[in-house]
C-alpha cells in the first residue's frame, strides 16, 4: 500500500516542477546576490534573469564548506540576526564548526519538510515516534522533533544515550517508529536482547535511520533484529538538516524535496555536470531558505539520481544510498576505498557482528596496510577460519589485501551517535 501524500506537489509533472524550480531560483539569485556580500563578489557579472532552464545552473558557481569557514559565523547569512530565530553548527572535527541560521519561516518549511518525508515512511498521526537523535548544535534531534508534532504524531524526545532506558521507553510507551542512527539502532537491538526484551514481538514498525552511510546489509540486519521497515533519510546541515530527501515504503532510493532543493551530480574532478543515473558527487541548490541559501553546495556526498516515477506515484527526483564521501574515501596503496564497501562484504558473510572498526597505519617501508576489525557472533577464541574467508571475500571485493582481527563479542566500542569506523594514523 503506497503511503499517503502529503504535499500536492510531490505529484505534479516534471514540466510544472521545473517552472516552478526556475521561479524560485532566479528570485534566490537575486537576493543573494544583493544582500551576501560574498555572492555579491561571486555573481558579478551574472544576471539571474538570465537563468531560462535548470540546465543554466551549470553556468554558476560552486559554493564550498571553505567558504562557510571563511565566512565564519554569520558572514553568508542572508537575512539579519534580529530575524534569525535558531542556530545550528555542524559537528566539525577539525576547525570552526560550519554555522546555520533559521528564520521562522525556514523553521515552519523545515518542519513540514520532516512531516513529508515522515509521510513517506507511512508515519501518521496515531504513531509514538521515539527520537534517538542527538539534540543540540546537531540538526537531527531538533528536526526530526518538530516535524513529527508538524505531523500530529507523538514524540519521545529521548535523544541518544541511555540505552537501557531507551529500550524500557519502548516498551512501556508502545513505540511505533524508531528515529535514530543505524548504528545506534543496532546498539539498541543489542541492549534489548541481553535484558531478554522482544522487540521484534513490540509494537515498534519503522525506523528512519540517517546521518551515516550504510549499506543494504546493515538494513537487512537492523530489520532482523529490531522487527521492522527500515528507511534511510538524508539531510546535512548546510542545506538544511534531516529530509532534504527520504526512501519510501518500496525502497527504491530517496525521494529529494525538489521544490526547496535542486539536485545535480557532477564529476568532482572536472566539475562538469554529469547525466542521470551516473554516479558522482551530489550538489545542492536552495531556492526557498531566508537566512542561508547556499549556491550549488558542493555537499562531498556520492550518489546517484533516478528519474523514473516510483511506485508510490511521487515524480521527484529520487537519489540512491550514499555510498560515502570523496573526502573520506580512503586512498590505500592507490586503490580507492569506501568503508560502505567493507560493510557490504563483512555483513554478508555470516557469522560475525555488525560492528567494526578500520586501522589504517603505514609500516616501515612506507606501505600503507589496512587491518579490519570485526566482532564474531560466538565467544570462542578458534576464528582462523573465519579471518581467513573475510580476508580472501576483501581481497576479491577491495582488489587489495588486508589483515582481519576477529574479536569476542562487545570489544569494539559502540557509539551513541555516528559510529567512529574509521582510525587512520596516517595523518598522525
Amino acid at each position: 500500500m503506497a503511503p499517503a501524500i502529503w504535499d500536492l506537489v510531490e505529484i505534479i509533472s516534471r514540466d510544472e516542477l521545473e517552472r516552478l524550480q526556475v521561479e524560485r531560483l532566479k528570485y534566490q539569485l537575486a537576493r543573494v546576490k544583493s544582500l551576501v556580500p560574498f555572492y555579491t563578489s561571486l555573481f558579478e557579472g551574472i544576471d539571474p534573469d538570465t537563468i531560462q532552464s535548470i540546465s543554466d545552473l551549470a553556468s554558476l558557481p560552486f559554493t564550498n564548506k571553505q567558504d562557510l569557514r571563511d565566512n565564519y559565523p554569520f558572514g553568508l547569512f542572508a537575512t539579519p540576526m534580529d530575524e534569525v530565530v535558531r542556530i545550528h553548527a555542524s559537528s566539525g572535527t577539525t576547525g570552526k564548526p560550519t554555522v546555520v541560521g533559521y528564520t521562522a519561516k525556514d523553521i515552519q518549511m523545515w518542519a513540514g519538510l520532516v512531516a513529508r518525508a515522515l509521510t513517506l515512511a507511512g508515519v501518521t498521526k496515531n504513531d509514538i515516534v521515539q527520537n534517538a537523535y542527538g539534540y543540540g548544535l546537531f540538526t537531527g534531534g531538533l528536526g526530526l522533533h518538530y516535524g513529527v508534532e508538524k505531523l500530529g504524531a507523538a514524540v519521545v524526545p529521548t535523544s541518544s544515550g541511555n540505552t537501557a532506558r531507551q529500550v524500557m521507553l519502548m516498551q512501556d510507551f508502545g513505540t511505533t517508529v524508531l528515529c535514530a542512527t543505524p548504528s545506534y539502532a543496532l546498539v539498541l537491538a543489542e541492549n534489548a536482547a541481553k535484558s531478554e526484551v522482544n522487540l521484534p514481538a513490540s509494537p515498534l514498525r519503522v525506523g528512519i535511520f540517517g546521518a551515516e552511510p550504510w549499506s543494504e546489509q546493515m538494513r537487512m540486519e537492523i530489520e532482523s533484529r529490531l522487527g521492522i521497515t527500515a528507511l534511510d533519510i538524508y539531510g546535512l546541515s548546510e542545506i538544511i538538516g534531516p529530509a532534504v530527501a527520504m526512501e519510501c515504503v518500496h525502497k527504491t532510493g530517496m525521494h529529494i524535496a525538489e521544490d526547496h532543493f535542486i539536485p545535480e551530480i557532477i564529476d568532482s574532478d572536472t566539475l562538469k555536470p554529469l547525466p542521470l543515473g551516473q554516479s558522482g558527487e551530489l550538489v545542492f541548490t536552495c531556492i526557498t531558505k531566508e537566512a542561508l541559501p547556499l549556491i550549488r553546495y558542493r555537499t562531498h556526498d556520492l550518489a546517484r539520481l533516478l528519474a523514473d516515477k516510483c511506485l508510490c506515484g511521487r515524480s521527484t527526483v529520487r537519489m540512491e544510498k550514499v555510498l560515502g564521501r570523496n573526502d573520506d574515501m580512503l586512498i590505500i596503496r592507490g586503490v580507492n576505498v569506501f568503508p560502505s564497501q567493507i560493510e557490504s562484504v563483512l555483513l554478508a558473510m555470516g557469522q560475525i557482528e555488525p560492528h567494526y572498526q578500520l586501522i589504517v597505519d603505514r609500516g616501515d617501508d612506507q606501505m600503507d596496510n589496512l587491518e579490519v576489525r570485526i566482532e564474531s557472533s560466538s565467544a570462542t577464541n578458534q576464528h582462523q577460519e573465519l579471518e581467513g574467508g573475510i580476508k580472501a571475500n576483501l581481497q576479491n571485493a577491495l582488489g587489495i589485501g588486508c589483515s582481519v582481527t576477529v574479536l569476542p563479542p562487545g570489544e569494539i566500542a559502540r557509539s551513541e551517535g555516528k559510529a567512529v569506523r574509521v582510525i587512520d594514523n596516517r595523518h598522525i
